[in-house]
């Protein structure tokens, strides 16, 4: 019983099952194969033959690549009820980033020809999971045009909203990101360095924007990130 309120649950807030009827999510699932990650495991690495695609039931993964000098870049946060790989599963192509748990996390995985059966049999799922490569390729467009056009204070406000919104809790201080997330973590994921920002946060602490400790961060005044984001 508490599985399938589990499953119910994933369903309810996946964008891959909507239009799917309730009764034919446990078949969808047992098609998969189930796995559960400790924090800092890895799903799969970058450059390796892409086997599975993934959705996410519990916790969530950090996708990121590897620059040529070594360097780290965070290209995206997975969260419940998100896929990860589906298109290079698809293209028989090598995973293109590195998936990695960012606190305990279960996935649920499908090879290709399962995949394309469960299309087949649900071509709604198809039809989703087109619409989320398209908001995939949108949310990329637009990280490059913030890298491009804004200033990085402005790129870090942007992207603690973005986060915040896909895995914030409402807490009495303000709206905790309810994982791990290090200063060395955003500056990954906006392109800048630790210093910048650790300047930035500090900053914004002092206004009452954000609280921050040692991999936690609270947005105490969303509006105002909103607000400074908007005009810089």
């Amino acid at each position: 019983m508490d599985s399938q309120i589990h499953l119910t649950d994933i369903f309810s807030r996946s964008d891959l099952f909507v239009g799917i009827d309730e009764d034919k999510l446990s078949d969808i699932f047992s098609f998969g194969d189930r796995a559960v990650y400790e924090w800092g495991e890895t799903l799969f690495r970058e450059g390796d033959p892409a086997a599975k695609s993934y959705l996410v039931l519990k916790g969530r993964f950090k996708l990121s690549k590897l620059h040529e000098d070594g360097k780290e870049a965070i290209v995206r946060y997975i969260n419940p009820g998100e896929m990860t790989a589906a298109v290079s599963v698809f293209k028989g192509k090598n995973y293109p980033a590195t998936a990695q748990a960012v606190g305990p996390s279960e996935v649920v995985g499908w090879n290709r020809e399962t995949m394309l059966e469960i299309m087949t049999a649900n071509p709604q799922i198809a039809i989703n999971l087109l619409g989320l490569v398209v908001e995939r390729l949108d949310d990329i467009q637009n990280r490059y045009l913030e890298l491009q056009a804004e200033r990085v204070e402005q790129r870090l406000a942007r992207a603690l909203l973005r986060i915040m919104k896909q895995s914030g809790r409402r807490t009495d201080e303000g709206i905790l990101i309810d994982f791990r997330l290090s200063r060395q973590d955003l500056a990954d994921y906006t392109g800048t360095t630790l210093y910048t920002v650790s300047r930035t946060l500090s900053s914004w602490e002092k206004k009452g924007w954000v609280r921050s400790g040692r991999e936690r961060i609270i947005v105490a005044d969303p509006h105002a990130l909103v607000s400074f984001a908007e005009t810089g």
